[in-house]
């Protein structure tokens, strides 16, 4: 696969993104976004992102620094008509994808749409990398309004013991959702995913199969 730098208009100014191209022609794609911290050249999104490709998914990833959950969700929505309107590229659907807080804002980006009664069927589902369902030890507090809502299938990587979404939490959302979706937890991975005893590469190695497994699940359902 190979890279395309792009600029990305949103509002009155850009969003520094990148296109991970397969080599043959894609027919779905992957948007992707990091956390609160970093930008989308974090090295787990670095990981997915060259993962994908290579296995024929094209991932668009992209640098949003607002800290706004707001904010984000509207760059997300830009990013999303960008690749929608694309003439280089002609995808059957795509899966919004974050890590942490920028699985909030895909999550967010997925009820819009739906609400505006926008739903052409383009978004195929999300993926939430480390979704913070609570702040740390606030665990009254749960983001979960926006997964309630969504109907399309839906992929949560978490670590086991991630301070910002205990894993009991995290499965009584889950029960409650609507949409078709599934856990998938990395045994004593934190918020960051990092594990004691594990290197890098081999979480992002069982975090990414599962992504593309799940995504080729997925796509194969919709269109059998």
């Amino acid at each position: 696969h190979f890279q395309v730098k792009v600029k990305i208009p949103f509002g009155n100014k850009y969003l520094d993104a990148v296109f991970s191209v397969p080599e043959k022609k894609p027919r779905y794609g992957v948007i992707l976004t990091h956390g609160a911290g970093g930008d989308m050249n974090f090295p787990h999104l670095v990981s997915l992102a060259a993962y994908l490709a290579s296995r024929g998914v094209l991932v668009l990833r992209f640098t949003c620094k607002g800290l706004n959950v707001t904010y984000r969700t509207k760059a997300f929505k830009a990013v999303v008509e960008y690749l929608k309107l694309s003439d280089d590229y002609k995808l059957s659907g795509v899966f919004l994808a974050g890590r942490s807080m920028g699985s909030r804002a895909a999550a967010s980006v997925i009820c819009q749409l739906n609400h505006d009664d926008d739903d052409d069927g383009f978004i195929q589902g999300l993926v939430c990398l480390s979704y913070p369902l609570h702040p740390p030890k606030l665990q009254s507090r749960l983001r979960d309004e926006d997964l309630l809502l969504i109907r399309c299938p839906v992929l949560f990587v978490s670590g086991s013991v991630d301070e910002m979404c205990e894993k009991q939490l995290l499965e009584g959302v889950v029960s409650k959702m609507k949409a078709p979706k599934k856990i998938h937890w990395i045994d004593k991975a934190n918020h960051g995913m990092a594990v004691k005893g594990r290197t890098t590469d081999d979480v992002m190695e069982e975090i990414n199969a599962q992504v593309f497994s799940w995504l080729r699940e997925n796509v194969q359902l919709e269109h059998k």
